[in-house]
């Protein structure tokens, strides 16, 4: 029994050393995590200090940027071209969106999404970064905006975002000549400077919006926020607002080109017209046109496939990029070059028979008039339009000669115009056909190219500017289509200035005099070929012309009842007014219109109508 209770006994000392082991090595381990926390706290409050402050001021403090409104543009009479407009639109920001596909389909359930909104805004999302706010809707209108308002509270990461959005008032009517903006895309991304773009989703793609991009942009502001937990802003703490863009004043006048379009009809085609005195760019037309308004926010690819694949082709600016034989227009130029080089004088004769045949050749090349137009001198040659005596004076002047005295008139390159997308045209020559088509140049091609047709290619702004070069005798203002621009802390529009003009070289004034009179005779003479334009109020010098879509063989005749329309001649005509002071010179053609002076001339009639007299 003593043995059994021995036994139970307890051993205090061995229980005692365990508990202080126990002790020692939960202090040790408390010191040691201690020791970690305080380490950490001096790695957090002292070491890193300035990082974590900066990482704990950016989730309270938000740097935003401040996109500055787009300039305005006006035309010469103060009617505004384009403006901004307020609006709403419904904006994710993915980075705040947990999931996206159901936060769309309940956002669906309130306001109608389409197929294209969706494609628009996967696209962009692919674009931009995940803090970045994509729209998802654009232009709701006002009941949308409060059926979203009382429910946003449901999709974080949603808002709806008050913005200017461009528009054009007068849509189609200026299209090619003012453009358009758009958003962004990945091409401009590696151009532009991101930084000075912050906040700005939108460029301009053409015409003078592209041109002028700078002065229209503006210059970002920014303003630094606090923000709550989720994000949101609570106040503003700073702000740099941003620099508007500059307004910009053109010289177009909006009525004129309205009157230009209508007058085209049905037909297709492009019209230019300039001051011949200065270079301002009155009218530049391309018909038809498009709504520059479709592609502000994305076109959709129904709307976008139409325009694409219209027969009419809406989208090419014909006044700047369409390249056309320039026809018997140029032969007031060639005429002018052959008396400045001596090759002709304004009393040698040709006898028209109604073709031409170089010698010892017997290719005939014929003219327009099957019976001919007998003897012709140079003015009787301009106002009949003989193609028999051009051929005659082509092939005496050489195509040497024809090109250096043509490409004095800005024919084979660009004007400079600051609109964007002009092309360059074409003044052949026999350096360009050795390195073009790797052949030699033919007599029969300088005969071709002294009526205006063969390799020969010309832009309708190309005609108008040579136009106003002839009608400013010999000056060559190049033209321009922003006059000026106005800042917000300018008083008034400050004149851009003008480029300097070229004065060409003249061998006898007279022969400049002799040229316009016969192109006045054009319109005002018996035999004339715009005669039906004549008008008593105002005098006009101009010139029809023909460029032919196809090649008529030797043994064919033009009959315009067996040929579809869109293969029949294109019709052309220039023209400048009045006479004794120009003050307006128009350059008009129609395609596949036939004959200048009863399709094309009416056009550019109706343009000076408007312009000198005010007729509306």
């Amino acid at each position: 029994m003593a043995l059994l209770t021995k036994i139970r006994l307890k051993d205090h000392l061995r229980e005692t050393r365990l508990f202080r082991d126990r002790v020692v090595v939960a202090v040790i381990l408390v010191l040691l995590l201690v020791s970690g926390l305080i380490l950490r706290l001096i790695n957090l409050q002292i070491v890193n200090h300035d990082h974590f402050t900066t990482l704990s001021q950016d989730n309270r403090v938000k740097v935003q940027p401040l996109p500055p409104t787009r300039g305005l543009i006006y035309d010469r009479n103060g009617t505004i071209l384009a403006q901004n407009l307020p609006t709403y639109s419904l904006e994710v920001t993915p980075e705040r969106v947990e999931d996206m596909e159901k936060t769309l389909a309940g956002i669906g359930r309130i306001v109608e999404i389409s197929d294209s909104d969706r494609r628009r805004f996967e696209r962009l999302r692919k674009q931009k970064r995940r803090f970045d706010s994509i729209p998802i809707r654009i232009r709701l209108d006002p009941d949308e905006v409060a059926r979203l308002a009382v429910s946003r509270h449901r999709f974080p990461g949603v808002e709806i975002q008050a913005k200017l959005l461009r528009d054009y008032p007068l849509g189609p009517v200026t299209a090619h000549v003012i453009g358009y903006v758009g958003r962004i895309n990945q091409e401009e991304l590696k151009t532009i400077d991101t930084s000075a773009y912050s906040g700005t989703s939108h460029i301009g793609k053409n015409g003078v919006e592209k041109t002028y991009e700078e002065m229209l942009h503006g210059k970002v502001g920014l303003q630094q926020v606090e923000v709550n937990a989720l994000g949101r802003v609570i106040r503003v703490l700073q702000s740099q607002p941003p620099e508007p863009g500059r307004d910009l004043y053109l010289s177009l006048d909006a009525g004129l080109q309205a009157a230009a379009m209508e007058a085209f009809g049905d037909y297709t085609g492009g019209a230019v017209a300039i001051d011949p005195r200065n270079g301002q760019v009155l009218a530049l037309v391309s018909q038809p046109g498009y709504d520059p308004n479709l592609f502000v926010e994305g076109i959709s690819p129904k709307e976008y496939r139409a325009l694409q694949q219209s027969e009419e082709k809406p989208l090419f600016n014909r006044a700047l990029r369409g390249q056309y034989p320039p026809g018997s227009t140029v032969k007031p130029f060639i005429g002018l070059g052959g008396l400045e080089t001596g090759v002709t004088d304004i009393t040698r004769k040709t006898f028209c028979p109604g073709f031409f045949r170089l010698p010892g050749r017997k290719h005939k090349y014929r003219d327009w008039k099957k019976a001919g137009h007998g003897l012709v001198n140079l003015s009787d040659a301009i106002t009949q339009s003989c193609d028999v005596y051009y051929y005659d004076l082509a092939n005496r002047m050489g195509v040497d000669r024809l090109h250096a005295f043509l490409s004095r008139f800005g024919f084979g390159r660009r004007t400079g115009i600051d609109v964007a997308g002009e092309r360059p045209g074409l003044l052949p020559s026999r350096e360009w056909k050795r390195r073009a088509r790797k052949q030699p140049w033919y007599p029969g091609e300088t005969l071709i190219m002294g009526i205006g047709q063969g390799y020969f290619l010309s832009t309708p702004l190309q005609l108008a500017h040579a136009t106003a070069v002839l009608a400013a005798g010999g000056i060559d203002h190049p033209p321009r289509v922003v006059q000026a621009t106005l800042g917000s802390g300018d008083p008034a529009p400050v004149p851009l200035p003008p480029p300097q003009p070229v004065v060409l070289e003249k061998s006898l004034p007279g022969n400049w005099d002799d040229v316009v009179d016969a192109m006045v005779q054009v319109i005002e003479g018996r035999r004339g070929t715009a005669r039906r334009i004549r008008d008593e109020r105002y005098r006009i010098a101009g010139k029809t012309g023909t460029a032919q879509v196809f090649t008529v063989k030797q043994d064919e005749e033009y009959d315009a009842d067996k040929i579809s329309r869109k293969n029949r001649d294109h019709a052309l005509f220039i023209a400048f007014a009045p006479v004794e002071d120009p003050r307006i010179a128009v350059a008009v053609i129609v395609e596949n219109g036939e004959h200048g002076g009863s399709t094309a001339a009416p056009i550019a009639k109706r343009i000076m109508d408007y312009y000198l007299m005010g007729d509306r």
